[in-house]
C-alpha cells in the first residue's frame, strides 16, 4: 500500500513535504498508519541473532504488504543491517518506516547520529522515516538529520514513566513537584500537546530555513542533545552542506 509522499524543499538535511496532502514533518497517531508485524531485536545483541529477526521481520513485511503501508527498520546497533533491512523492504513495496528501538539510541548520540544519517542517505528520497519514542527537546535535531514523522506513543511512553515533556525538558514528576495533583491520562495529553506544539514549531522554522537555529537552541537542553549535534557536525558535515542553501 504505496502513500503519496513529495518532498517540496529541504532546510539542511530536513525534508518539507506532503503525504497524502498533509504537512511533513508530521505526528503519527496508532490509527494513522498500519504498520506490518515483526519480529523485534533488543538493540544490544549478537549479529546473527539481529540478522535472524530481519529476515523474520522481512518475511513478515512481504506476506502483509497489501494490507499494511509501514514496515519497520530492525537491525539492533549495527548499521549495515539496518541499511539492509531498509533496502529490503523497499524492494518489496514500502515507502514508510519506522526506526526501531528510538529510546535506547536517544541514549547513544554516536549511534543515534550514524543510524539515522546513515538510513537517510540510502533511502530512497521518497521513503519516509519515522522515529519512536523521541524527547520533545531531540525532535528538532532528529529532524535536522531527515527523520520525517514522529510517533505519539511517545506521549504514552513518558506519561507511564510520570515524565512531563516541555520543548525543552523531560521533567520526572517523582523529583519535580510541578503539579500538586495529576492523573496518567492528564499527563499523557499534555505531553500530546507538548509533541504538537514542538513539531509545529519545527514546520515553522523549517519554512522560514531557521531550523538550525532551533536545533543550536536546543543542544543546550541535555548532555545527549549537545553531543548529538558535535558528533553530527564533526562527522558528517558533507552530509549537512550538501544541503544548504547558498547566499
Amino acid at each position: 500500500m504505496i502513500n503519496k509522499f513529495e518532498i517540496k524543499s529541504h532546510d539542511g538535511p530536513g525534508r518539507i513535504g506532503k503525504l497524502n496532502g498533509e504537512k511533513t514533518p508530521k505526528l503519527f497517531f496508532k490509527t494513522d498508519l498500519k504498520i506490518s508485524p515483526f519480529e523485534g531485536s533488543a538493540y544490544n545483541i549478537e549479529k546473527e541473532i539481529a540478522r535472524f529477526n530481519i529476515k523474520e521481520t522481512i518475511k513478515l513485511a512481504r506476506d502483509n504488504v497489501e494490507k499494511c503501508d509501514a514496515a519497520v527498520i530492525q537491525g539492533s546497533k549495527y548499521i549495515d543491517l539496518r541499511i539492509e533491512c531498509l533496502k529490503q523492504l523497499e524492494e518489496i513495496g514500502y515507502n514508510i518506516f519506522i526506526i526501531a528501538n528510538g529510546d535506547e539510541l536517544l541514549t547513544n548520540p554516536r549511534e543515534l547520529v550514524d543510524i539515522v544519517v546513515n538510513l537517510r542517505i540510502n533511502a530512497h528520497p521518497t521513503s519516509m522515516l519515522i522515529f519512536t519514542f523521541a524527547e520533545s527537546s531531540f525532535m528538532p535535531i532528529l529532524t535536522y538529520m531527515g527523520i520525517d514523522g514522529f510517533l505519539t506513543d511517545a506521549s504514552n511512553y513518558y506519561s507511564h514513566l510520570n515524565v512531563l515533556q516541555t520543548p525543552t525538558k523531560a521533567y520526572d514528576l517523582n523529583n519535580y513537584n510541578l503539579y500538586e495533583e495529576i492523573t496518567q491520562k492528564e499527563l499523557e495529553e499534555k505531553n500530546i500537546e507538548c509533541l504538537e506544539f514542538v513539531i509545529r514549531e519545527i514546520q515553522a522554522h523549517m519554512e522560514n530555513h531557521s531550523l538550525r537555529n532551533l536545533v543550536e537552541e536546543r543542544s543546550t537542553t541535555s548532555p545527549q542533545n549537545i553531543s548529538t549535534l558535535k558528533i553530527l557536525d564533526k562527522k558528517y558535515m558533507d552530509f549537512i552542506l550538501e544541503y544548504n542553501q547558498l547566499f
